[in-house]
C-alpha cells in the first residue's frame, strides 16, 4: 500500500470550506443516532452482553439454518467456532436457558457450554460501558487543556476525538454492528488513535519552529503514515478473522477502520482549520 503524503496546499481553502466536510458529517451522524434512539430506544443496536441473553455452544452436523429451525425463538447470532469442525456458537436474547437446552437435546445437538446473563447484570454493564466511555473521554479532555492551557487548540482536539466516536457509531446503527463489550473496547481505543495523531500535529505547530503550512505537512508525514499504516492492519485482521470464523475480532476491526479514517478527516480538515483560525485570527497573539 502507497502509505506517502502528498503536498496539500492549504492556502487554496478557506477555514469554512475545511471544517464544512466533517461538521456536515458529524450532523449527519448526530442525526442517525438520534432518529435511532427515538425508534428502537437505543443509539445502536445492544449485544447480550448489554441487554441479557443465552450464549450456548453446541456441535453438529446439521447445517446453520437447520439449527436456526430447531429452536423456536430466535437465534440472534450463529457463529461456526474456529478450529473447531461443526461447532457453533448461538446466542439468544432471552435470560432462561432450559427451554433452549431442552429443545437442543431434542435435536440431539451435543451441547458443549451454556452461558446466562440477566438483563439486570446486562443493565449494570450497560451502564459501567457508558460510565467507563464518558470518563475516558473527560480524562482526555481534561488531560488537553492542561496541556495547551488554551481555549480553541484544546477544543480542536476535544471536537476531533468527539466526532471520531460519533461516525463510527453511527455508521454501526446503520450496517447493524451491536454494541458489545469487544465495540466498546474499540470505541476507547479511538479516544487514544485521535488524541494521538491530533496532539502530533499541535505540537509541531504551536511548539515546533517553522511557519504554519511547513509544521501541518511535517505532521502529516508521520500522522498519515501512521493513521493510514493502522486502517491497512485493521482491515487484514477483519478480512483474516471473517474467513477463519474467529468471533469478536471483525466488529472490533472494522469499528477501528471507521473511526480512523473519520480521524484522518478530522484531523487534517476540522483540526487544522482551528489550528490556522487560531494562528491568524489576532487569537495567538
Amino acid at each position: 500500500m502507497d502509505v506517502s503524503v502528498p503536498t496539500v496546499d492549504y492556502a487554496d481553502y478557506t477555514n469554512r470550506q475545511l471544517v464544512a466536510i466533517p461538521l456536515g458529517l458529524l450532523a449527519v451522524a448526530l442525526g442517525i443516532l438520534a432518529i435511532a434512539t427515538v425508534v428502537t430506544g437505543a443509539p445502536v443496536a445492544l449485544g447480550i452482553e448489554f441487554t441479557g441473553g443465552t450464549e450456548m455452544q453446541i456441535a453438529t452436523d446439521d447445517s446453520p439454518e437447520e439449527i436456526r429451525a430447531t429452536f423456536d425463538g430466535e437465534v440472534h447470532s450463529l457463529t461456526p467456532i474456529a478450529g473447531q469442525a461443526n461447532t457453533y456458537q448461538l446466542e439468544f436474547q432471552t435470560d432462561d436457558a432450559d427451554p433452549l437446552i431442552e429443545q437442543a437435546e431434542g435435536s440431539g445437538y451435543d451441547i458443549e457450554s451454556v452461558g446466562e446473563r440477566s438483563a439486570s447484570f446486562a443493565a449494570d454493564s450497560q451502564q459501567q460501558a457508558i460510565i467507563g466511555l464518558a470518563v475516558a473521554f473527560a480524562g482526555m479532555a481534561i488531560l488537553v487543556f492542561l496541556m495547551f492551557r488554551t481555549f480553541v487548540p484544546s477544543i480542536a482536539v476535544v471536537a476531533s476525538a468527539f466526532s471520531d466516536i460519533m461516525i463510527p457509531l453511527a455508521l454501526m446503527r446503520l450496517f447493524g454492528i451491536e454494541l458489545t463489550l469487544g465495540t466498546v473496547a474499540a470505541l476507547l481505543m479511538l479516544i487514544g488513535y485521535s488524541v494521538d495523531s491530533d496532539l502530533l500535529l499541535n505540537n509541531h505547530i504551536l511548539r515546533r519552529h517553522g511557519d504554519f503550512y511547513t509544521s501541518t505537512f511535517r505532521a502529516m508525514r508521520t500522522g498519515v503514515t501512521m493513521t493510514v499504516t493502522s486502517i491497512a492492519a485493521m482491515i487484514v485482521m477483519t478480512i483474516v478473522a471473517t474467513l477463519l470464523g474467529v468471533p469478536l475480532l471483525p466488529e472490533v476491526g472494522i469499528v477501528l477502520v471507521f473511526g480512523l479514517t473519520a480521524d484522518l478527516m478530522n484531523t487534517y480538515l476540522l483540526n487544522v482549520s482551528l489550528l490556522r483560525y487560531y494562528k491568524y485570527e489576532g487569537i495567538a497573539k
